[in-house]
């Protein structure tokens, strides 16, 4: 009998010998595996000593170190007797493999803890951002150690809770290197430059890495006075030192003080020479950058990409491209700069070509390809690319969504902006200001203004480019008085505005006719935000003015302005003359805009309506003449809307669209309808000089009524139809959508040039306080075009 129980002894050791690691290699999951599954034909071990529970302990860390949570866990399971070390080695494992709750409960069950268990469970809170549950047991521990004070310190640190931080490291009772370190370099990170300076000078035995991080973080600020106080003070200096004081000058455009250090550096790697080749090619000096390049003895990746760089930034494609070929070690950063080089020159085909050759894409290629389909205006190519990087399997970042929703909102494609924004819900990004505020802009710009309103209450951390699109999409709709709400929410909030804001601001109540409580907004806003007023301001005013008639104000305002009036600001003047039928005052400041913009085709046509009006037939002719001779030519107008993801675009008399008979018939239809209603053709609008019912003739197949007699038919009942036009809404459609919106009972949103127009029952948004300047002017993201169409 004794002799059995000595073989069976003599096994258990074996097999416990047999998944012992090896000290050189650890083993493979598979051996792992095979071994571990000898443990179910045993029979129930006997006791062991302090010597094999630790060779079981080794085992269950193999397997933790293989990501083998269950067989671990099987071998704990086996063990005769655990000690706290077997403990310590499933939490320490199952904390490794992100399993914090397995490790919580275990350390939970333990029957006996010591310090390391202790510590090893901070840690492992720590590293789960859950720094309440970390000072919750740090409070409990029976006995600390130094490792549990740097444990908590580092916790706080690195979640820049720097007061906490600093309570702990002043409750320490011993304090080695690692925890003033982890202190000063929370300083640092947190830009806490002057805290850092006092730790640093309380204490006078650093280390030199502790000198470097402090040096770091006075380039970091761009306090290169305090940074080099640091490195000259510096015992004994390393390549850290020299290569972070240099790209400290390099960056901050002190080049020849950066040379004249690198050419004093006892010993330069590859960083110092990549160094001085990015800060030569920040400061725009290439050929500089060129030089030492050419004289670096080796380069990394790094450093290839950085001259690539360079000459990208200075749109020299064809030394980029050959420095390209001739680079050995292209990595997915140089194909991703060729890309975005081309792209920003307009080059798209090349663009695409790298990007089809690229061995290896990452979520950064695909950005830059779609950014520069949409930067060049190919926005189907765009959106087309966004769905093939999805099905590609690649990751959709922040960047490439919006970049899809920046081209939603360029082509007012909105079903497919709802679709986008579907993704961002399920990839979490819809709250961030970035993609939260490309969001909105895609909704205002879509003519969505409700689901504007949504996407900006969603955004947590809304800055002021949130604010200003939503009071922008408010104007530009209409909706005056709510852009002024929004307006005075974001001063609430804290929110002060800037320039751009203002012109948000003021335009609103250009749009809904606020005159008073704009002239307010102008007067008072250097006072009361220290804002002064820009060109853009003034032309707002103008518009406001003019629009209300006070054509003698607008006058005197721009005969005051500190500075000479633009184009903008004298073709708003030219406006509101045209709306109110001043011709002399439209003819001086439409000669003062050709002066200055003799091709804006705009102001040849808008004074051209206005002698037509009047009679003035020979004056068109002379306009017409005036337009040939110059080479101005108008902008064609068209519309389009989006029917099933599929765009539809018309233009004047449109015979290419599939469903043109149909089309034509239903606009007799309506014809007929709307003048049984009291609709009459705005006949003088026509810039020639031809009978009435030709002129008729000539004003029913215009785009916008092409695109909304086609909505009616192919968008079901009780879903808004939204035409989007490239030049303003003429008068005679804007008059016609309104019967039409009465007669077949639908919502019509039409965004031209100018502002969104929702017509219902009858009536539109802009209450037909509209005729528009033909001025363009930029609001946030916006740019606010006042012209003809």
């Amino acid at each position: 009998m004794k002799a059995l129980r000595g073989r069976h002894r003599l096994r258990q050791l074996r097999s416990i010998n047999e998944l012992k690691p090896n000290p050189n290699s650890y083993p493979s999951k598979k051996t792992l595996t095979q071994r571990n599954q000898s443990f179910n034909n045993y029979d129930k071990p006997r006791p062991v000593g302090d010597s094999d529970i630790k060779q079981w302990n080794m085992v269950i860390s193999a397997h933790m170190r293989n990501s083998q949570l269950d067989s671990a866990l099987h071998v704990f399971n086996l063990m005769p007797r655990r000690s706290s070390v077997s403990y310590n080695a499933m939490i320490s494992g199952y904390l490794m493999n992100g399993r914090f709750d397995l490790a919580r409960n275990l350390f939970d069950e333990m029957p006996e803890r010591d310090l390391v268990s202790w510590n090893v469970m901070i840690s492992g809170c720590v590293r789960n951002n859950n720094l309440a549950a970390a000072r919750e047991l740090f409070e409990k521990m029976p006995e600390r150690d130094v490792v549990s004070w740097n444990a908590m310190l580092s916790g706080y640190a690195q979640n820049g809770c720097i007061g906490e931080a600093r309570k702990i490291f002043d409750r320490m009772p011993y304090k080695n290197s690692i925890s003033w370190n982890a202190l000063l370099a929370t300083y640092v990170q947190n830009g806490r430059m002057e805290e850092a300076c006092r730790l640093f000078e309380s204490k006078s035995d650093w280390d030199l890495v502790s000198w470097n991080c402090l040096m770091g973080g006075f380039v970091k600020k761009k306090m290169l006075v305090d940074a080099r106080r640091v490195f000259d003070r510096i015992p004994f200096r390393d390549k850290i030192s020299w290569n972070t004081i240099i790209t400290g000058y390099a960056q901050n455009g002190e080049i020849e003080e950066a040379r004249r250090l690198f050419n004093e550096s006892p010993v330069r790697d590859v960083f110092t020479w990549t160094a001085m080749v990015s800060g030569y090619v920040q400061n725009g000096l290439v050929d500089e950058a060129r030089e030492i390049f050419e004289e670096m003895p080796q380069k990394n990746a790094v450093s290839w990409n950085a001259m690539i760089a360079g000459y990208v930034q200075c749109k020299r494609m064809d030394m980029a491209r050959k420095l390209f070929e001739e680079m050995p070690c292209r990595d997915v950063t140089t194909w991703n700069t060729m890309i975005t080089g081309y792209a920003q020159i307009g080059e798209i085909a090349y663009a695409r070509d790298f990007f089809d050759r690229m061995p290896r894409r990452d979520t950064v290629s695909w950005a830059a390809m779609i950014a520069g389909y949409a930067q060049s205006g190919y926005s189907e190519e765009a959106l087309w690319l966004f769905v093939e990087m999805k099905r590609d399997g690649e990751r959709l970042n922040r960047s490439s969504f919006a970049c899809a929703l920046s081209t939603c909102a360029h082509i007012a494609a909105l079903e497919l902006g709802n679709q986008l924004h579907g993704r961002l819900v399920k990839a979490g990004y819809e709250s961030g200001s970035f993609v939260g505020n490309a969001l909105l802009l895609m909704y205002c710009k879509c003519g969505g203004i409700e689901e504007a309103c949504s996407a900006f209450a969603e955004i947590m951390e809304k800055d002021i480019v949130s604010w200003n699109t939503m009071i922008a999409g408010y104007a530009r709709h209409g909706f005056g008085i709510e852009a002024l709400k929004i307006f005075e929410s974001m001063k609430a909030t804290g929110v002060k505005p800037n320039d751009t804001t203002m012109v948000g601001v003021l335009s609103a109540c250009s749009h809904a006719g606020l005159v008073d409580r704009g002239m307010e907004y102008f007067y008072s806003m250097n006072q009361d935000y220290g804002i002064t007023a820009n060109s853009r301001h003034y032309t707002c005013m103008v518009d406001l003015l003019g629009r209300a008639g006070r054509l003698d104000e607008a006058q005197k305002l721009i005969k005051n302005m500190p500075f000479e009036p633009d184009a903008a600001t004298w073709g708003a003047l030219l406006g509101a003359s045209r709306i109110h039928g001043n011709t002399k005052l439209a003819e001086t400041a439409a000669e003062l805009i050709f002066e200055m913009e003799p091709e804006n085709a705009g102001m040849y046509v808008l004074l051209s309506n206005l002698y037509a009006a009047s009679g003035r037939w020979g004056d068109v002719s002379k306009m017409r003449l005036k337009m040939r001779d110059t080479g101005v030519k108008k902008v064609p107008g068209y519309s389009w809307l989006e029917v099933q993801n599929k765009i539809h675009t018309f233009s004047v008399g449109d015979a290419c669209h599939p469903d043109r008979d149909k089309i034509y018939a239903y606009l007799e239809e309506l014809d007929l309808k709307m003048k049984r209603e009291g609709y009459v053709s705005s006949t003088n609008l026509i810039l020639h000089d031809v009978n009435e019912e030709e002129k008729e003739h000539m004003l029913k197949y215009h785009s916008e009524k092409l695109a909304v007699a086609y909505g009616i038919l192919s968008i079901p009942a009780g879903r808004p139809i939204r035409v989007i036009k490239n030049l303003r809404v003429c008068e005679d459609c804007h008059n016609a959508i309104k019967y039409i919106s009465k007669i077949v009972g639908r919502l019509i949103i039409l965004r031209d040039s100018n502002r969104f127009h929702h017509f219902r029952e009858g009536s539109c948004s802009c209450g037909d306080y509209w005729k528009a300047v033909t001025v363009q002017i930029t609001v946030g993201h916006f740019s606010i075009l006042y012209g003809v169409g």
